[in-house]
């Protein structure tokens, strides 16, 4: 079996790595960094800019754990030279575990041309490659407005961002979805003013709106402005300052503004229509539940797909792809359930969902039972000094059956994969509740919940 893979991002190369163990002999085309320009230029440094953020956070709290109050600074320097050092450590990891399965990587860019033939510019030239299967992992780029011209400078992508050149004294983030909301945080952690563009009413517009205030409550509280309603439609540069003029007449003005206003499909120049591919409208691949796209033999993985938008999806895209290729779905097999994914968002305070959210079953009209704890019942969260926050459980009236969750609060993210396997795995809330949890922990939060 002679798989290509086009984009070496998470689900490029975890497709690689599991079609290579099962005995394929694969390729993999790869034009900027292996591991993906999403993963490593996205995800990871603004996690880890995030995690520098939160350590400045917590050195300004530190008083209420019987230590003496000392302020961080920022050493941007320091900061980019971290980022790198992370990224070159991912980058290499990856790297050294495809070869290690055989992969043969080619720095270069992929392209389809035929149903079974794709062609790799390199450096030293044009080398076309007969395949038995194809996957397309060629991920997404951040979306530019027609009323916007970033310039790297005063007004920045989010990849010009991590970190910027120089420190914004004032930051107008344009875009209140999950990136916009963490690019919040993570520049007032560093001391710099915030002014946030939120189109609807409220700040992550699709998360379940009791989660959306608690996130609001703590941006208000450290001074961060609110432009709730309102649409921006142009920026402006001029003496060294920024505006951002809004569909409602207000103006944020500010030292810098930051695009986070989605992202496009990178599937423009594959040459997909050689091979009969389609796309749709926006540009990305309709997949069916093994990730074919509408020719058989060529899948899609990651942001091109059109699913959720994340390096964990992505990569249990390319997973499943690889078993397909191999016929390892004709044993026991599980599809990818999209609406189970786990997701989390990396503000202060954390923020983790999972499964069926209450404002979708009300909507919808599904009897649910809710059930909520606060942090503060846990005593670990006494312990941290950080009891903000809850956790909500949703559950099903008559079997008990965890059908969703959403956690607020220190350490959301690594919590959320207990309610994860209960959604994935029909655990029921008595399954958690007679799980016999360490003490003390955050955890215990769930088992309050569940009970």
């Amino acid at each position: 079996m002679r798989l290509v893979i086009i984009g070496g991002g998470p689900g490029g190369n975890t497709s690689a790595t599991y079609a290579a163990r099962l005995g394929a002999e694969v390729t993999l085309i790869e034009r900027d960094v292996i591991g993906g320009a999403a993963h490593l230029w996205d995800c990871i440094p603004s996690k880890t800019m995030i995690a520098t953020g939160g350590a400045m956070s917590f050195s300004k709290r530190i008083e209420g754990m019987g230590l003496s109050h000392q302020d961080a600074t920022l050493d941007l320097v320091a900061q980019r030279k971290r980022v790198v050092e992370i990224e070159t450590h991912i980058n290499g990891q990856v790297t050294t575990l495809l070869e290690s399965q055989g992969v043969r990587l080619i720095r270069g860019t992929g392209r389809v041309k035929g149903p079974h033939e794709v062609v790799a510019e390199t450096d030293d030239g044009i080398e076309e490659i007969v395949s038995d299967a194809i996957v397309v992992s060629t991920g997404s780029r951040p979306r530019i407005p027609d009323w916007a011209e970033p310039d790297g400078e005063r007004v920045l992508t989010t990849r010009q961002a991590y970190p910027p050149s120089t420190m914004p004294e004032h930051l107008i983030v344009i875009g209140s979805g999950v990136t916009g909301v963490e690019f919040v945080h993570m520049f007032s952690s560093f001391g710099a003013k915030v002014t946030l563009i939120v189109s609807r009413q409220q700040v992550l517009p699709s998360k379940d709106p009791e989660v959306a205030a608690a996130l609001e409550d703590e941006l208000l509280r450290r001074g961060v402005k609110l432009f709730k309603g309102a649409r921006a439609e142009s920026v402006d540069v001029s003496n060294g300052m920024v505006a951002v003029s809004c569909d409602d007449g207000r103006v944020a003005r500010g030292s810098h503004a930051l695009l986070a206003i989605g992202s496009i499909p990178n599937s423009d120049g594959l040459g997909l229509e050689a091979a009969g591919v389609e796309v749709d409208a926006a540009g990305y691949i309709p997949i069916n539940h093994h990730c074919q796209s509408n020719v058989g033999h060529i899948y899609a993985a990651g942001d091109v797909s059109g699913k959720l938008p994340l390096s964990s999806v992505a990569s249990m895209q390319g997973r499943k792809i690889a078993e397909h290729v191999m016929g390892i779905h004709t044993r026991e097999h599980r599809h990818i359930d999209y609406e189970k994914a786990a997701s989390a968002i990396f503000t202060e305070p954390e923020i983790a969902d999972v499964g069926l959210a209450e404002a979708e079953a009300f909507a919808t009209g599904r009897k649910i039972r809710v059930t909520k704890v606060p942090y503060a019942a846990a005593a670990k969260a006494l312990i941290n000094d950080d009891p903000g926050g809850f956790v909500k459980i949703l559950s099903d009236p008559a079997t008990g059956v965890v059908l969703g969750g959403s956690i607020v609060g220190r350490h959301a993210a690594e919590l959320i994969s207990v309610l994860a396997l209960a959604v994935t795995a029909n655990l029921k809330v008595s399954d958690i509740v007679e799980s016999c949890l360490a003490h003390p922990t955050l955890s215990e939060a769930l088992a309050d919940a569940a009970e």
